[in-house]
């Protein structure tokens, strides 16, 4: 993002040796049917959300995204290359959070939702240093989509931070209201630190579950874990050439692809709700068999299931003004830009997003890279241990049970 932060990385473990078979995709997309997305369909598909998709940028001429990916629509001081993704990362993203699921491609869980895509210089960026230097750095990226009709800001990457412009830049795009979403990393097999923008207040970390509902051996944990959902033993683009998808593409970045997803279901079925009601409604309906006031360091405040708002038509989203993270997130920014704006009518988004940086950082310590893991793709995240006397507790994502070790979010 900014100077301190160095270089950033998607947050995926890698893509595998071995091609899926292209017309078998779906069927390896486990979680689409213990979260029940055919029921959920017939209630929302995510129509009329736009979900801004930071990365690597995205391929709209794949068979899945034809149509989906709002090219026009990226603002042009950010615009360079945003639909010549150079890894296959972003487009990952966009096909698992919008994808139609045509020619036997990825299929979005919010197929009727639109992505805007901004392509970002992260790993795999290649083409020397003009390259690097026409390509946006997340910074401009995000208060680019924080000044669009975007309701979700997708940011699966992370790095070393913070920077006062990366902070600043977030508070701004959270000021204007948008549900920022980014994936906590993959370090699980090493420190466990999770890195920015996801350590940052205002913004919705996601951690991984594989298929049992394990928390993935490789997804990092702490603090700023809020929610976690399917990130495991599916598909993804293997490449830039885009010529077939590769098995076990793992990582809290698809965690948070599905997270945006889950989002943008609810949404696009409560158009007049506000990111407040959106948030809350993910948290309070969250799958967990613990206390909502004790989150999880591994799990956050649990599951994402998005069916379980969508299924009750009576559903109450609480307040539209108040922030049901502001515990961690050290107050209620939209509350203080508001109050800021009423004391002076001279106030503008960007002076109440420096009021608000004032607020302390969530959860607690510091945080490092939450890019690059070098863990490998192995499934055996049933073996995964947590320390300090951990109990084993259950979360429910649709209707199967997920086994997970339970512990104490520290703060």
């Amino acid at each position: 993002m900014g100077a301190v932060v160095g270089a950033l990385a998607a947050v995926s473990l890698g893509f595998a040796p071995h091609a899926a078979a292209y017309d078998d995709v779906q069927s390896k997309q486990w979680y689409l049917e213990p979260m029940q997305a055919e029921q959920m369909w017939k209630v929302s598909t995510g129509k009329g959300v736009k979900v801004a998709v930071i990365d690597t940028g995205v391929d709209a001429n794949t068979s899945s995204l034809k149509g989906q990916v709002l090219t026009d629509e990226v603002p042009k001081s950010v615009a360079y290359r945003a639909t010549v993704d150079y890894t296959g990362h972003g487009t990952t993203m966009a096909e698992l959070i919008a994808g139609t699921g045509a020619g036997g491609g990825l299929k979005g869980l919010a197929p009727g939702a639109k992505i805007v895509p901004y392509r970002i210089e992260l790993e795999g960026l290649t083409g020397g240093a003009e390259e690097k230097q026409k390509t946006p750095d997340a910074v401009d990226a995000i208060r680019a989509a924080a000044d669009t009709d975007v309701k979700i800001i997708n940011m699966s990457f992370g790095g070393d931070g913070p920077s006062p412009k990366d902070k600043a830049a977030i508070e701004y795009a959270a000021s204007k209201g948008k549900l920022l979403i980014a994936a906590v990393g993959n370090d699980g097999r090493t420190n466990g630190r999770i890195g920015y923008p996801a350590s940052f207040p205002y913004v919705v970390g996601v951690s991984a579950a594989d298929e049992s509902g394990t928390v993935s051996k490789f997804s990092s944990h702490g603090g700023y874990v809020d929610l976690t959902a399917p990130g495991q033993d599916f598909p993804g683009w293997c490449d830039a050439n885009f010529r077939s998808y590769c098995d076990d593409v793992n990582g809290t970045s698809s965690a948070t692809a599905i997270a945006s997803a889950s989002a943008a279901l609810i949404w696009s079925a409560h158009p007049d709700w506000t990111v407040n009601q959106v948030t809350r409604s993910l948290v309070d309906t969250a799958g967990r068999s613990w206390p909502k006031n004790d989150p999880s360091t591994y799990l956050g405040y649990g599951a994402v299931r998005p069916r379980v708002v969508l299924a009750n038509p009576d559903y109450n989203p609480g307040p539209a003004n108040v922030d049901p993270l502001a515990r961690e997130n050290g107050g209620d920014l939209l509350a203080k830009s508001a109050d800021s704006s009423s004391s002076s009518a001279s106030s503008s988004p960007s002076a109440s997003a420096s009021a608000a940086s004032q607020a302390p950082e969530k959860g607690s310590g510091g945080a490092t890279s939450a890019a690059g893991s070098s863990a490998d793709s192995s499934s055996d995240s049933n073996t995964l241990w947590i320390a300090m006397g951990a109990a084993t507790a259950v979360i429910v994502i649709g209707g199967g049970g997920f086994a997970v070790m339970r512990a104490r979010r520290a703060r």
